[in-house]
């Protein structure tokens, strides 16, 4: 998966040491405080937003939930319109959800995960407070009226928001404002779909990219607090009930493969179809924004009328199809009708998220393919669940590249490690091929289309027009591979350098030595009088002098121990040193004002 990245100059200052992070030791005790109480408001609002779409549900069908329905029973308060009600329902919720948004926070509209990623890389982790309301009412009012959309982005943003406003009351620097935004994620997704360790894993994998130990242990005790209150108040039952399934046999991990792929295919299917209506929404409206929810609406209630099962978010219907209760032909049906319905309510400015929308595609697509498995295998039979399973969190993956999530929220709903090989093998393949197949995610994909590269942070204009030959350290600081570990150590030593390259006679680059290396030889080998140079010197990752420094930046900030790169062309000939120091001054130079400001 693609994910947002910290600042680079934070990861540079970062990975040198220069900067730590935050820790739960010592005087972080009040990042603990701070994420069990985000955790507590994350849990509380979790319970009150569910409760809104319970509410707003009956409200506007009559029904806990429509699309679990049949044959489109009326409205007990309009009997005389029969099931043409549902046609009307998402307009009348658009011309309620519309305005709010419009006036209040725009940044609610959509499915939230994207908005809440930009906070994030670009903003410190700073969100509007009036967000986690509008967004809780809006998202609620669309799901409640129809819309086939999911509750975790809202639940996203919401809990983000709540972290964000509380770090922001107490004036907290940037890395724990990002780090209660995390809480606050991992927190609503715990509490609402009774899954913690998902929560935690979520937040650390899509919104913080990075999984440091400080991060860790605030985002669990969030998660925590908040599923001990969810679980108080909504009962410790999986938001989904799946019954028991097996493998019986490893003849069928190819078929988990064949699987993956199609879920990949199917993901990025997904994301481009997303995006496709929206923008086919955008060319067709010339209305004011805050009546388009209501103007769309009529087409989504006519997609309803056809497929009242596309109402809400659709948990009954992802149950059935996981239980083997459809034909392959309807599979197909409900798994393209959710694709348009779900691209729909995003596209006319409706406010939910796409994660539920992605496992209900994924549970058709695996069924299906468990039922046609079934026919040409009779010993599959009966295995459409592990297939539809599977096929749920594949699906998941290859949309949002998050594969440690979706292996973690799958296990969760289960409870059942028997299932875990296969479906850690369709998720890996699902999230390579997506990875081959887009740059994007149908998070990151969002913020693309407005401008905004995740990965393109203050400094990376500096890095890509600055050449390594042109900061490199040329002075002869390279050890012949001909001397001894103890004269290698000495002249490491009065060299003052961490590392040193290690060349052969003709000058080619043999490998590099550090302190750490030569320490070790000369602790416990008795023979360090004689053991040459060439024998311990380690193979470094090495930067071309043509290249440029974006190219060479990765690998530089992950070269702690030695404090930079050896500089060697294809023939491994040695033209000098890549400092770690060499790349700070050219993101901290006058050409780089935007990576001094950044935060």
């Amino acid at each position: 998966m693609t994910a947002p990245q910290v600042p680079l100059r934070r990861r540079f200052l970062t990975g040198t040491g220069m900067l730590t992070r935050p820790r739960l030791g010592g005087t972080s005790y009040q990042l603990a405080i701070m994420a069990v109480i985000v955790g507590a408001g994350a849990g509380l609002a979790s319970v009150a937003f569910r409760w809104l779409i319970t509410t707003a549900t009956q409200i506007f069908s009559g029904t806990a939930d429509y699309s679990a329905t049949q044959d489109h029973p009326a409205h007990p308060w309009l009997p005389w319109a029969g099931g043409l009600f549902v046609v009307l329902a998402p307009v009348v919720g658009g011309l309620l959800y519309g305005p709010l948004v419009q006036r209040f926070a725009p940044e609610a509209r959509g499915h939230g995960v994207p908005e809440v990623m930009y906070a994030v890389s670009q903003h410190g982790g700073r969100i509007k407070g009036r967000v986690a309301v509008v967004k809780a009412l809006a998202s609620a009012i669309c799901i409640g009226s129809g819309g086939s959309v999911g509750r975790e982005g809202p639940i996203v943003q919401i809990g983000s928001a709540l972290g964000s406003w509380l770090a922001s009351v107490f004036r907290m620097p940037e890395s724990r404002v990002k780090a209660l935004v995390a809480c606050g994620a991992a927190g609503g997704i715990a509490a609402t779909f009774n899954a913690p360790i998902a929560g935690v894993f979520f937040a650390l994998e899509l919104l913080l990219a990075d999984f440091a130990a400080g991060y860790f242990g605030a985002v669990a005790l969030s998660a925590v607090t908040a599923s001990v209150i969810g679980r108080a108040l909504l009962g410790n039952d999986p938001f989904l009930q799946l019954p028991p399934f097996t493998i019986t046999s490893a003849a069928e991990y190819p078929l988990f493969i064949l699987l993956g792929l199609l879920a990949a295919v199917t993901g990025i299917g997904f994301t481009r179809i997303l995006y496709k209506i929206e923008d086919v929404c955008d060319w067709a409206w010339r209305g004011p924004a805050w009546l388009r929810p209501a103007a769309g609406g009529l087409l989504l209630g006519l997609l309803l009328l056809v497929l009242p099962q596309m109402y809400g978010v659709g948990y009954p219907v992802l149950q059935a199809g996981v239980a083997g209760s459809y034909t392959i032909g309807f599979l197909v049906v409900l798994l393209l009708g959710k694709i348009i319905a779900t691209s729909l309510t995003i596209g006319i400015g409706g406010s939910g998220g796409v994660f539920a929308p992605s496992l209900f595609i994924g549970a058709m697509l695996g069924a299906a393919f468990g039922e046609i498995a079934g026919m040409l295998n009779p010993d599959l039979q009966g295995q459409v669940g592990a297939f539809a399973l599977v096929g749920m969190g594949a699906v998941f993956a290859g949309a949002a590249r998050a594969p440690i999530t979706a292996v973690i929220i799958m296990f969760e709903l289960t409870g059942q490690y028997s299932i875990i090989l296969p479906l850690m093998l369709a998720i890996v393949v699902a999230t390579g091929v997506s990875k081959v197949l887009s740059p994007d995610t149908i998070y990151t994909l969002k913020l693309r289309r407005r401008g905004v590269d995740l990965h393109r942070h203050p400094g990376t204009d500096a890095l890509r027009s600055t050449l390594v030959s042109s900061v490199m350290d040329t002075s002869d600081r390279s050890l012949p591979d001909t001397l001894t570990v103890a004269e290698g150590a000495r002249l490491l030593l009065a060299s003052g350098h961490p590392a040193l390259p290690v060349i052969d006679s003709s000058g080619r680059l043999g490998g590099i030595v550090t302190v750490h290396i030569l320490s070790e030889v000369l602790s416990n080998d008795e023979d360090k009088d004689r053991v040459r140079l060439a024998a311990v010197a380690e193979v470094p990752v090495t930067a071309r002098p043509a290249a440029n420094l974006e190219s060479a930046l990765d690998a530089v900030l992950e070269s702690s121990a030695s404090g930079g790169l050896p500089v060697a062309d294809a023939d491994g000939m040695m033209h000098g040193w890549l400092s770690q120091e060499a790349v700070l001054r050219i993101l901290s130079g006058p050409g780089s004002a935007q990576a001094q400001a950044a935060p």
